[in-house]
């Protein structure tokens, strides 16, 4: 990029003006060659300005003539701003006075121009300042670079007058700027402009982008005629892009999305009909319109992309539902497959299923074909694999049972000696293997700290579950007893790890799903403020009770105190944290507190404990407990589905030598190309009356060919697909 050119300008300020100025721009930081202009901290200024008071002292004028007439920057944007074009008289004289022209940095606060005050300022069509700025422009040769001008501060960086009338929604002045040059493709990257909190307002920074995300279709008809459709900005995104990113699921706003999203993709098909598809370019994180629907929770936007459906003949092939027939409120569709199904890397499906932070994920996982589509995956193959991991595993379980029970009989002189070693070995190459693939699952899907806690949990306890039997192992050849607690432990979550296999059925998977919500919520909870009050009463009960009673002649030396926290005693924390946990569950003994000095405080103290802990928090624990059963007994169902995905999706990520053979869906030729879809069959009455593009003549009939089929190459199928279309039609 060529730099510009130096440029000399003629001062017109006052001395006193001047030192204000210097003043006012004076940084509290010297910046490079130690300039006093704020807008130029990062930027070397290109003009050099003269001061013309000092020339004419230097020509011996020492009363130089009082210019009433000169436009110094706030009078001429305050003259700009209010309208009036009268106002303006004098400024060409001005301007070929001292050189000056509307681009001077003068006029460029922050790079923004008069131009760009006057569009920020309009409040009619009628207005004729902006012409008059342009042809001021255009006689003195510097149109082109006052209508490219952009805003150099941080927040609007970018920003040209372009955006600004487009903002303003006046098309006719946007049509005017872009007859005289403006830049189309002019990009407002600046921090108000991106998607960074909810006081910005993000809209793909180019001017086709900015029209769209306003509902501005008549100039976003004019820009389509003039700008690449196909540009992205500095994320990589695409008008459409940008449309997904300011979409939400309001009425008012999904409404106008939803239409600017199939005006842009329809008028793009009509001019570009040769190109790639505008809906497949994908932005810098390797997202397509609908993948970034998917990922941001735009569940209205989405719903609609998966069930648009074109009737025009020269959109159809932008379709990507077709319906089939209908019969009353009853019909059967075919929806695309592209870009939902798993034989594609980041799919739609996989994006919802693993997106612990989308938060309407449940909902959206109802939409049809998604609904559907994982339906028959179960049905096709991961229900028989998950079956089968199930009888795996419990053949696991009992060889771990019985190792365990008669680990004491090992020995060389016993003869199940061999098996108990051979038991073990199993045990532990099950352990391990459970550990690499929790592991590799880990590391494909590259969870955040959320997911994992979510999402994750059975992973987490299965990995424990193998840990604990390989340090098991490890202190064993060790020669250390501590072996047998991690046994045990192990041994016992093995047993609770098979409740993930419940999710195999509705019912039960249900009622796990209930258990581990109130875990990981209700209960955890609980023990927080349980272990707080815990240890708060056993400092106060060890330090009241720890000295011995006055006048009851107990010699410390003779007393016989029993070893450990057998006996009742509050001689440590650690003992009266084990009394304190009997008292809570009612079996604590009050008959040693009868020799202490301190009884009545000690009962106060015992008293609040109770009443805290028994009596108040053990019941809010009971009734929270009841309460999230009465409000995940609306969602489990839903819960449950996403726990069912996440299963079929790991299964056919190690299977995936299957996905061909089992792949859902057929192969048919709607539109101009051969696409994967999926046959759905619904019931809508809300619908029932409406438009209808293909419609058999037979309903139903299109059953025969829900039967699964074995995959065949585009040459293969051709023939059937033909047949079955000219059925159809």
């Amino acid at each position: 990029m060529s730099k510009a050119p130096f440029k000399i300008e003629r001062d017109g300020r006052t001395d006193e003006e001047r030192e204000r100025d210097n003043e006012m721009r004076k940084p509290a930081v010297q910046s490079p060659m130690d300039t006093f202009f704020p807008e130029d901290q990062a930027n070397v200024p290109h003009e050099i300005k003269i001061n013309m008071n000092a020339v004419d002292k230097l020509l011996g004028l020492n009363d130089p003539p009082v210019r009433d007439d000169k436009f110094e920057w706030k009078k001429l944007f305050g003259a700009v701003a209010s309208g009036d074009i009268t106002r303006l008289e004098g400024l060409e004289e001005y301007l070929d006075t001292y050189d000056k022209t509307l681009m001077s940095k003068d006029y460029q606060p922050e790079g923004k121009t008069v131009l760009m005050i006057a569009l920020l300022n309009l409040k009619n069509e009628d207005n004729k300042i902006v012409e008059y700025l342009l042809s001021i422009a255009e006689k003195k040769n510097y149109l082109n670079e006052l209508v490219t001008a952009t805003r150099t501060d941080t927040c609007h960086k970018g920003q040209t007058a372009l955006h600004i009338a487009i903002e303003r929604r006046k098309k006719r002045f946007v049509k005017l700027l872009i007859e005289k040059g403006a830049d189309v493709h002019a990009k407002a990257c600046g921090t108000f402009f991106q998607p960074l909190s909810e006081q910005c307002f993000y809209f793909g920074e180019l001017p086709l982008s900015l029209a769209a995300c306003i509902n501005q279709e008549d100039i976003v008809d004019l820009l389509m005629e003039r700008a690449d459709v196909r540009r992205t900005d500095t994320l990589g995104n695409s008008v459409l892009h940008a449309l997904v990113m300011v979409a939400d699921d309001k009425s008012d706003n999904i409404d106008f999305v939803t239409s600017m999203y199939d005006f842009i993709l329809a008028k793009d098909a009509a001019m570009n009909p040769n190109m790639e598809k505008l809906e497949d370019i994908e932005n810098s994180q390797g997202l397509t319109p609908i993948k970034l629907a998917a990922k941001l929770g735009k569940i209205g936007l989405l719903k609609h992309i998966l069930h648009r459906e074109f009737l025009q003949e020269e959109c159809r092939h932008l379709s990507r539902k077709f319906t089939e027939w209908v019969y009353g409120p009853a019909s059967g569709s075919v929806y695309d497959l592209d870009s939902v199904d798993t034989y594609k890397p980041n799919s739609v499906l996989e994006i919802v299923v693993y997106g612990s932070e989308i938060p309407n994920r449940l909902e959206m996982l109802q939409i049809e074909p998604l609904n559907k589509l994982l339906e028959d995956k179960w049905k096709r193959f991961a229900k028989w694999i998950f079956h089968g991991k199930l009888i795996v595993y419990l053949l696991y379980l009992i060889i771990f049972t019985a190792v365990s029970y008669h680990n004491h009989e090992e020995g060389t002189a016993n003869p199940k000696g061999h098996l108990l070693r051979a038991g073990y070995a199993i045990v532990a190459f099950g352990s391990l293997y459970i550990i690499i693939v929790v592991l590799i699952d880990i590391r494909k899907k590259r969870p955040s700290l959320q997911a994992i806690l979510i999402d994750g949990y059975s992973d987490l306890l299965f990995l424990l579950q193998a840990g604990l039997f390989l340090i098991c192992m490890v202190l064993y050849f060790c020669g250390h007893q501590q072996y047998l607690a991690f046994l045990v432990l192990s041994l016992a979550l093995s047993w609770v790890n098979l409740l993930y296999f419940s999710r195999g059925s509705k019912n039960m998977g249900i009622y796990n799903i209930m258990i581990q919500k109130i875990f990981l919520g209700d209960i955890m909870r609980f023990l927080l403020v349980y272990v707080v009050f815990v240890v708060g009463f056993s400092a106060a009960l060890v330090t009241l009770l720890n000295n011995p009673t006055e006048g009851l002649h107990l010699d410390a030396a003779n007393t016989n105190v029993t070893e450990g926290c057998n006996e009742p005693n509050f001689k440590t924390i650690s003992c009266t944290i084990l009394q304190l946990l009997k008292f809570t569950i009612g079996i604590g003994d009050l008959e040693f507190t009868e020799e202490n000095k301190y009884k009545h405080a000690f009962y106060v103290l015992l008293i609040s404990y109770i009443v805290l802990t028994y009596i108040l928090l053990l019941n809010m624990l009971i009734a929270l407990m009841s309460k999230s059963v009465e409000d995940m007994s609306e969602k489990s169902t839903n819960i449950w589905k996403l726990q069912r995905a996440i299963t079929i999706l790991d299964i056919e990520r190690y299977a995936s030598c299957l996905k061909k053979k089992f792949r859902s869906g057929l192969r048919r030729n709607l539109g101009n190309t051969e696409r994967w879809f999926l046959r759905v069959e619904e019931v809508n009455w809300k619908n029932c009356e409406r438009n209808l593009g293909i419609i058999s003549e037979d309903p139903g009939k299109c059953n025969r060919i829900m039967q699964p089929e074995s995959y065949r190459e585009p040459s293969q199928q051709r023939p059937k697909v033909q047949a079955e279309e000219e059925a159809l039609l």
